[in-house]
């Protein structure tokens, strides 16, 4: 994912947006087992008849059939072993290791298409292992570029590095903390194309890892609510944060809460990482949320095309609710799908009497609203 523009985030301690008891929310089940306060006794005295009250209405993906009530439950323990653990220790996220004047060289492990032929553009999923001394934490962003043929180990030209969001965790799809996942859509005559055109062995560079805006919201609380979304290869960061939710055994990191991801392509060739999320709402249906709009194959209420923000609006009700409880959203991809977005969110927050414009200087105030986008 390349990335222009970010919002300022920083680290300051969150807290409810609103204590408004006049909300009256209706989804009793959807909004408590979600907010980011943990989960009340009376929830998990009553829970295993929540579950049986709704199990015949989960959220499906697929267009013409979705329900929109989820209930909290107790994830599976099929996730794989990760390591270095000491990876959990730092209270920052590690930043700018890197400079364009010190630059890490890594090594291309794997380069793999994971669009389909059908896609309007090619995207690859590209490994690459740094052994360990390019840590980073999901959400952050790194600068590449291919490294000097002549001598790999001598800073390129920083003119030719471009930002992309880390596709995996801090563990890397090895789960041994010292590899890196990139999702890279190829553009003609640029890094990413070269980076795509690379082949194993390679060696590039990289600086960072920098920004904030991706990390994980309130990122020690478990039973947080995260709802995220994003275009074409913005969808990087949340596989990140999603390996880590429902992929990974971390011992001081149990994910219960709620991860809620809506995501725009193209057509189905171009639905990245759509076999992955698919499995976790099999395993974790009650945690994990997967909506995912086909610009391409889809028709909008005003029969225009299915954007992300089109079927996000389907659920602005349920959203809003969801930060007025405390919960974390994220916009990664292209700039055009903010507005819309924040519209839906207004009209939402119209119904319920509420002044949105209030509300969203709350959210960035308490670092629940986060934006990069290009």
């Amino acid at each position: 994912m390349a990335i222009t523009t970010l919002s300022h985030v920083s680290f300051a301690s969150n807290h409810s947006l609103i204590n408004d008891k006049s909300l009256g929310l209706k989804r009793s089940f959807f909004i408590k087992g979600f907010s980011s306060a943990p989960l009340s006794l009376a929830f998990k005295t009553n829970f295993g008849q929540a579950l049986e009250n709704v199990s015949s209405k989960r959220l499906l993906t697929t267009p013409h059939h979705r329900s929109r009530h989820v209930v909290c439950a107790i994830p599976q323990d099929n996730k794989v072993p990760v390591a270095p653990l000491e990876l959990e220790n730092s209270t920052r996220p590690p930043t700018n290791l890197y400079s364009e004047n010190s630059l890490h060289t890594a090594t291309i492990l794997s380069v793999d298409k994971i669009s389909g032929p059908k896609a309007p553009a090619e995207t690859y999923r590209i490994v690459y292992f740094h052994d360990g001394f390019l840590p980073y934490w999901e959400g952050q962003v790194l600068r590449v570029m291919k490294a000097p043929d002549e001598n790999p180990f001598e800073p390129g030209n920083p003119e030719n590095l471009s930002f992309f969001s880390a596709a995996s965790s801090r563990y890397g799809d090895s789960f041994n903390g010292k590899t890196t996942t990139l999702c890279v859509r190829s553009i003609p005559g640029t890094t990413s194309e070269i980076l795509c055109k690379s082949k194993r062995g390679d060696k590039i560079q990289l600086v960072g890892p920098t920004r904030e805006a991706m990390i994980s919201g309130d990122f020690r609380n478990p039973n947080a609510t995260h709802i995220f979304v994003a275009t074409g290869t913005g969808v990087a960061p949340f596989r990140a944060h999603l390996r880590r939710f429902f992929k990974e055994d971390i011992p001081t990191f149990q994910f219960s809460g709620l991860a809620w991801l809506f995501h725009g392509v193209s057509n189905n060739d171009s639905a990245l990482f759509k076999d992955e999320f698919e499995q976790y709402q099999k395993e974790y249906p009650n945690n994990f949320c997967y909506n995912i709009a086909y610009s391409r194959e889809q028709k909008n209420k005003l029969g225009g095309k299915m954007y992300v923000q089109d079927i996000f609006s389907d659920y602005a009700d349920e959203v809003l609710e969801l930060l007025l409880k405390g919960a974390y959203i994220y916009l990664a991809g292209l700039k055009d799908m903010v507005k819309p977005i924040e519209d839906a969110l207004s009209d939402a927050a119209t119904k319920k009497d509420k002044d949105w414009n209030e509300i969203l200087t709350s959210l960035k105030i308490n670092d629940q609203w986060r934006v990069e986008v290009y």
